[in-house]
């Protein structure tokens, strides 16, 4: 085939038709077939500027619409609406331009491009990974992907404590149980402290190693792992630059003063030992000065006014705080029944991320972690994120990748490539505009650091294709190779919107 070059499909047509208008045009799907393909209510909101009645100025801009090679016909409705019919060739255009770069469609559109650190999941190695955490993950990896699909350089990085009384507790109840005795009473519990405790040494690392280890199962890679011991080393380089104050025997921040809710203690009064926002500073300037572009933090709910103090922190140190942000997301329950449950056989009181993985698998557990907005409390009904028909979304969506896979096997050598003159039918239209509209859901799920539009629009176009396959047939139909066309494009959207969740994309099921 022969690529489609410049702007996407639908861009091609909304820069035809902001010249015709002369200013620019936001388009859209009416519900109904009957009023088009696409419409606009560009004249009814230029026409108190331009002193004409909204009709009279849609009427010119309809006009000025059909001398355009992609409008088939426009027409006035409603008190100045422009609905557009496209012609023929848009769509073997949209088809041949999705077709041809499977990889690269929808791509590319970071405007400048950043260096880009994303620091997610970060709990402490006191134990396994939890479910809540990998929301963390899986919200965090998906956001680099987008941002990394958009053009940009990302890296990934794990930020631990190393140090401090919750390390202390989590050593001596795995000391206590080498001795064969029971952890203190505000110590940990569970079945992975006998693992830990069959070990040799500081069980840290090796209990990093298993953090490790169920994150690349959950299709996580970390460039980067950061210790706090290390960074709090650093503090009094640092202390200096911040407004401080003493109270009370102790180091405060005057964070107030910047933006922030509150002062802020950095240094306590007894030990002298500092806080864990004390080790915010250092790692915050840590990370400006790897040459990162922007920063940006995952963080649980609880930490909402962290978003102020980093931005204080900032200021205090002569950095902008716009190239700082705060990602914050809710809470995880799971039901079984329509009641809440509990899955670890190891622990009573959470549920591991090895257990859910081992009971729904990684793809639906991946799929239903991003598939609410994150500022959302997700309500994962196990029953059926386990199970393996078109009730389950995930399944749903990726059957209708591999029957496209069978469809293309099934071809052989046949040419996937649109006939000239066919005129698409109506089902086989709306998967086309489906698909056209890739570029800007995933420009808008990177702006709005919103993921989980993906597999929400994923859902759409497998129904679309679903209803398109159900109507028509694809092979030794006189319209082969559009349609052949249209399944590979399909295919390489559902894939791309499935690998940007880290949901992989199978060729048979």
């Amino acid at each position: 085939m022969c690529a489609v070059t410049g702007a996407f499909a639908v861009d091609r047509l909304t820069e035809e038709l902001a010249r015709a208008a002369g200013a620019p045009v936001v388009l859209e799907r009416p519900r109904e077939a009957a009023h088009g393909d696409y419409a606009t209510n560009v004249a009814l909101r230029l026409a108190p500027t331009r002193g004409r009645t909204p009709r009279e100025l849609a009427e010119e801009i309809a006009g000025a619409a059909t001398e355009s090679a992609l409008v088939e016909r426009a027409e006035v409705a409603g008190p100045g609406f422009v609905n557009l019919w496209v012609t023929s060739g848009w769509y073997r255009d949209a088809v041949v331009e999705i077709a041809d770069r499977p990889g690269e469609y929808g791509g590319g559109f970071a405007s400048p491009r950043e260096r880009v650190q994303v620091e997610m999941v970060s709990a402490n190695p006191t134990g396994p990974i939890t479910v809540a955490s990998a929301r963390n993950g899986a919200y965090g990896d998906a956001v680099a992907r987008v941002l990394a699909f958009a053009g940009n350089e990302v890296e990934r990085e794990y930020y631990y404590n190393d140090a401090g009384a919750q390390m202390d507790r989590f050593r001596a109840s795995v000391e206590a149980v080498r001795r064969g005795e029971e952890p203190p009473e505000d110590g940990y519990r569970g079945a992975y402290l006998d693992e830990l405790a069959a070990l040799d040494g500081d069980p840290v690392p090796h209990m990093l190693g298993r953090i490790e280890a169920s994150l690349e199962r959950f299709r996580i890679h970390f460039d980067s792992w950061t210790r706090q011991s290390e960074l709090e080393r650093r503090l009094p380089e640092y202390l200096p630059r911040l407004d401080t104050y003493e109270k009370d025997g102790a180091l405060w921040a005057r964070s107030s003063a910047h933006g922030d809710d509150e002062d802020r203690v950095l240094v306590r009064s007894e030990g002298g030992a500092p806080t864990y926002r004390a080790a915010d500073v250092v790692y915050l300037v840590d990370k400006l000065e790897r040459g990162f572009d922007r920063a940006i933090y995952v963080l649980g709910a609880d930490h909402h006014g962290t978003r102020n103090w980093y931005a204080a922190v900032a200021r205090m140190l002569g950095y902008d705080p716009a190239h700082i942000e705060v990602l914050l997301y809710q809470l995880v329950h799971l039901t079984r029944g329509g009641e809440q449950t509990k899955m670890s056989k190891r622990r009573g009181d959470v549920v591991f991320l090895d257990d859910f993985m081992d009971e729904v698998g990684v793809d639906a557990a991946r799929w239903y972690l991003v598939s609410r907005g994150h500022d959302q409390t997700i309500e994962i009904d196990v029953d059926l994120a386990r199970e393996r028909s078109e009730k389950n979304p995930v399944y749903y969506v990726q059957y209708a990748h591999a029957r496209i896979a069978g469809i293309l096997r099934n071809a052989g050598d046949a040419r996937a490539e649109p006939e000239p003159g066919v005129e698409p039918e109506r089902e086989e239209r709306e998967l086309v505009k489906r698909l056209a509209e890739f570029p800007g859901v995933v420009a808008e799920a990177a702006e709005r650091r919103g993921p989980h539009a993906l597999p929400n629009y994923a859902i759409r176009v497998a129904d679309d294709f679903h209803r398109f396959y159900h109507h028509h047939r694809v092979l030794e139909s006189e319209a082969e190779g559009f349609r052949l066309a249209l399944c590979r494009a399909t295919q390489a959207v559902i894939a791309r919107s499935l690998d940007l969740i880290g949901v992989e994309a199978p060729e048979r099921m």
